[in-house]
């Protein structure tokens, strides 16, 4: 019995032959031409640096001529242009390939068509850079400091122009890129960008790829398209997808399939390394009116006409110098292959550099000497992208996104009225964020695209869309809408392309989920991207692109889901745990806390903000009634929840929102009656704290202060242990997991009790504390 595809908007067409008319013969030789100088580059690259992945670089060079030199519309003498086609590579170990591709361009304009160029060295990615291949800033060698040479990352970064995410992580491309289409199709309305994307078919079995086709297909994203390069090998199969009637060893689906299933269009090349028909099944993708995203699948070999074929190439080449480097490089020099510089010393970084250097320098002649051809057809092609991006006249909408609107109004000192509360009201954390959430979307003009793991209105992130088109974004159909489908029950897809949105730098993208499987699901895109908006700053200074990662249900409050999902490890995988200034954290727990935190942390211009809210609704308190700082100290990250009349009794450290409202309601009045004074410090962001000034954390919460404290966490021990210097204060810290077990079931009241969190437990042990001390020398 056999099944057919159920009904679907996209299409699925073959190219077997080049359309007569997709280039001339002589244009087809020259393109063919560049591909094989191309390969050639790749095999030096590889040789000098013993490292990177040539086989999978290789077997693309005819996808990326073509896109590069025949279908994209882009200025290679401006980067940064937002209005043009952009290559995203999701297979990021093609970045050998990248980066001999993006520099054989370069040098090509620069022999036929130097004008063309851009003026800034910093924008381009010339020839003097391929010494930096894998090299580190540091890299101590003389030429390398002599041309100042771009340190090429081993992955795909913003440090080389034209690049606008990082890449490398399995599967995180792929959404990134698919991320960086939905914010250039918001961005531009009806004639946005096109995202062209690389990738191998090995890249498309993460199950995020799946999450993020999904996306992509039913959002109806048709500026998206996808260069499948199907060479069937990864690092341990020849065998990935099946083929035909020949099992896969991955999966039992090849990559026509997979894009269909999801409805996207599919055009089938046959050979991608004939340059006709790798032209002509672009030339179909292009024509694609349907509305849907589209795969353009070419099969093709692994390290094709390299010397090493399939699996064996992905990341391994030839020796340095070896009899199959030299024959490599025989198809494009002929016998001059023989007298390559050859590296006597292979430990002599300075000698191992003269030679690569050599090497090119031989290469560069060869394209002035015998190659102008090759040049003068590729710079023409290059005129003819850019000719043909300025006819476009795209500009962004003008009721689009104004993500500076953002900063303009984030103010953490003074909450705006539309989202002051009452004192006495209860709401959940959750809903006041997605309150803030919506405010900051509707000032300006929806520049907050968000999505959830089918937990819009659970996490309540869906109030950052209310005053925005109901439903999911529909490229044609529902463009109004700032809620983008995530293919379903998704953080690890969802995570992928909502940092690509953040990307593409006109919008915050913003996802949301239970925090024990957002947290750890979310931490690799989220990472990357904080390395993305950190490495762009040497092409395009500025402010980073912020992407939020909001861990919704968070902690012990989660009770009756159980401890699957109330899980207080999950702000330990982020606080902390990235580059200074790129990242932060939010622990409210009070809901009158969330503006200002909010505001704040936009204001520190992060590339990554996470907060974790939780699920219940709480209570609106009056806090000088309590004699509690006003909610707007917690944009300090840190502050004196309550001063201490005098000397402290007590120095306590308070993190979560359910420990701290258990303090408030129940320890505190019980401890004033016992007549302890304490001085109560609350952390509600540890980076949001360290952006004051060095005096102002002394006077906030100092080393000495820290020696006198004990912590209560809602969260894990290692988030106090900044805080709590002394052993005795570790030793009386309470945290979740102090009693030894995994929590149980139930209300989150319960759960705390069980934890010996709720006000009880906390008051005998602040009470133990004060024993252990009086008289005790604390030890640090």
């Amino acid at each position: 019995m056999s099944r057919a595809f159920g009904p679907r908007r996209a299409q699925w067409i073959e190219v077997d032959r080049p359309d007569p008319d997709v280039a001339s013969a002589a244009s087809l030789d020259l393109l063919t031409r560049y591909d094989l100088i191309y390969r050639t580059l790749v095999a030096i690259q590889f040789n000098f640096s013993q490292s990177g992945h040539p086989g999978g670089s290789v077997s693309a060079g005819h996808i990326m001529t073509a896109a590069l030199f025949g279908s994209m519309q882009y200025d290679i003498g401006d980067p940064l242009r937002h209005d043009q086609d952009l290559l995203s590579f999701a297979a990021g170990h093609k970045a050998t390939g990248l980066y001999a591709m993006w520099a054989l361009r370069d040098e090509v304009a620069r022999i036929s068509r130097p004008d063309l160029l851009p003026a800034e060295d910093r924008l381009r990615l010339r020839w003097e850079d391929l010494l930096g291949f894998r090299r580190n800033p540091t890299h101590p060698t003389p030429l390398f400091a002599r041309f100042g040479s771009k340190p090429l990352d081993g992955h795909p970064t913003p440090m080389t122009p034209f690049v606008r995410i990082a890449t490398g992580p399995s599967g995180v491309g792929m959404g990134a890129s698919i991320g960086l289409a939905f914010g250039a199709a918001d961005a531009f309305g009806a004639d946005a960008p096109r995202i062209h994307m690389l990738e191998g078919e090995g890249g498309l079995t993460p199950g995020r790829v799946y999450e993020a086709v999904a996306s992509a297909g039913s959002s109806g994203l048709s500026n998206a398209i996808c260069h499948l390069d199907w060479n069937q090998a990864s690092i341990d199969s020849d065998q990935v997808t099946r083929e035909g009637d020949q099992p896969g060893e991955y999966v039992q689906w090849d990559p026509m399939e997979f894009f269909y299933l999801h409805d996207w269009n599919v055009v089938q090349v046959h050979d991608g390394f004939d340059m006709g028909q790798v032209l002509t099944g672009q030339r179909r993708a292009l024509q694609m009116d349907n509305g849907q995203p589209t795969a353009v699948v070419y099969r093709t070999e692994k390290g094709w006409r390299y010397g090493i074929t399939g699996k064996k190439s992905h990341g391994g080449g030839h020796k340095t110098g070896s009899d199959a480097y030299i024959e490599a490089l025989r198809p494009l020099l002929g016998d001059a292959a023989e007298s390559v510089p050859q590296v006597a010393e292979p430990g002599d970084a300075e000698a191992v550099e003269a030679c690569h250097w050599a090497t090119l320098e031989m290469l560069r002649d060869v394209l002035e000497r015998d190659e102008r051809a090759v040049c003068d057809e590729a710079a023409d092609r290059l005129e003819a992208a850019r000719s043909g991006l300025n006819d476009r006249e795209r500009r962004p909408r003008p009721d689009g996104p104004d993500l500076d609107r953002i900063y303009a109004i984030a103010d953490p000192t003074t909450t705006p009225e539309a989202l002051r509360l009452e004192v006495g009201s209860k709401t959940p954390l959750r809903k006041q964020l997605g309150a803030v959430l919506g405010y900051l979307n509707e000032q300006s003009k929806g520049a907050i695209l968000l999505g959830a793991a089918d937990l819009l209105d659970s996490t309540a992130i869906s109030g950052g869309s209310k005053a925005f088109a109901p439903g999911f974004f529909d490229y044609g159909s529902n463009p109004g809408s700032r809620t983008l489908t995530m293919g379903g029950i998704c953080e690890d897809g969802l995570a992928c392309i909502l940092s690509g949105v953040s990307g593409f730098g006109f919008h915050c993208g913003a996802g949301a989920s239970y925090g024990a499987f957002i947290s750890p699901l979310g931490h690799i895109p989220a990472r990357v991207h904080a390395i993305s908006q950190q490495m762009k700053q040497d092409v395009e200074p500025g402010r980073f692109a912020p992407f939020i990662l909001q861990c919704g249900h968070a902690g012990m409050k989660t009770g009756e889901d159980g401890p699957t999902h109330a899980d207080p490890q999950a702000l330990q995988l982020h606080l902390e745990n990235y580059v200074p200034g790129t990242a932060v954290t939010l622990t409210p727990w009070e809901p009158q806390e969330i503006w200002p935190l909010v505001a704040a942390a936009f204001a520190a211009e992060p590339a990554v903000i996470v907060p974790f809210v939780t699920r219940p609704n709480e209570p609106i308190l009056d806090r000088e009634g309590l004699g509690l700082a006003p909610a707007a100290e917690a944009a300090h990250g840190v502050y004196r929840l309550r001063k201490a009349q005098g000397t402290p009794d007590v120095t306590l450290v308070l993190q979560g929102s359910g420990v701290a409202l258990a303090f408030v309601q129940d320890a505190l009045p019980r401890l004033l009656e016992d007549g302890v004074d304490a001085e109560v410090v609350y952390v509600a962001s540890p980076e949001l704290f360290d952006r004051l000034p060095a005096e102002t954390r002394e006077e906030i919460f100092g080393e000495e202060a820290g020696r006198r404290a004990m912590g209560i966490t809602g969260f894990t021990a290692p988030t106090m242990y900044r805080w709590i210097l002394s052993t005795i204060g570790r030793a009386h810290t309470m945290h979740p997991f102090m009693k030894g077990h995994y929590l149980g079931s139930g209300a989150g009241e319960q759960v705390i009790h069980e934890a010996g969190l709720d006000g009880e437990g906390q008051y005998v042990q602040i009470r133990r504390y004060l024993d252990a001390t009086r008289g005790a020398a604390v030890v640090s």
